[in-house]
């Protein structure tokens, strides 16, 4: 994640590399006329497909990326999973035409930094590349409801399985990914931590959280993947 310092450093030379991963062409183009009016970003790709936004995010290095969810080849969120089990630090601000539940809580389940509706992008998506860039998230006002329910209901988790502030960092970290559905390899790997460590965590985790089982902690991860 950026510090709030250098990305505004960053910002202020026109240094905030973006993507854009949008397959409709006109509505892309017009993303790209409002962007280009702010000097502070610049433009260094463009797709039209998931399997293409993929290959630029890696040979452009963006600081964020503009990312569809519906694209034709490979979604926006297949296209987000395989950054992130590459390790890739891009931030990734997310473009839909619906709101809906599910896919809200998906995108922010797969650390998406701003969630902006389509309708909503020619006034709302600068804002949102300014909040992201600083670290911050941006999530429009139109979803505002949707967002109240998903706090409602980490306060719920939280009521009901108050050992959860016993974690450390490191620990929520690790049942974050667990909840993504990773091997302890795949965590491992991903955090450049050992295989000793992950399982020491994951012993750590069930023991603070009270549960038991061979496949227990995997399925409160899934259950409560978009509370944790």
């Amino acid at each position: 994640m950026y510090d709030s310092d250098l990305a505004s450093a960053s910002m202020a030379h026109g240094e905030i590399k973006l993507l854009i991963v949008e397959d409709h062409p006109v509505f892309r183009r017009g993303l790209r006329d409002i962007i280009e009016e702010h000097p502070c970003f610049t433009i260094v790709g463009e797709a039209g497909d998931g399997d293409s936004g993929l290959r630029l995010a890696q040979e452009c290095h963006p600081d964020i990326a503009i990312v569809d969810i519906e694209m034709p080849k490979r979604s926006g969120f297949e296209m987000v999973r395989a950054l992130r089990r590459m390790n890739s630090p891009v931030k990734v601000a997310f473009l839909t035409m619906h709101k809906d539940e599910d896919l809200f809580n998906t995108a922010l389940d797969l650390g998406a930094r701003a969630y902006v509706l389509k309708e909503d992008a020619p006034y709302d998506i600068v804002s949102a590349l300014h909040k992201v860039s600083r670290g911050e998230i941006f999530l429009c006002k139109s979803l505002s409801e949707i967002e109240k329910r998903r706090a409602d209901a980490v306060r719920t988790l939280l009521l009901s399985k108050p050992q959860l502030e016993r974690l450390t960092p490191a620990e929520r970290r690790i049942l974050k990914l667990i909840a993504e559905d990773r091997t302890t390899k795949e965590i491992a790997d991903f955090l450049k931590i050992s295989f000793k460590t992950v399982d020491n965590h994951r012993l750590s985790i069930c023991h603070k959280l009270n549960i038991h089982g061979s496949h227990s902690l995997l399925k409160f991860a899934f259950d409560h993947k978009s509370q944790l």
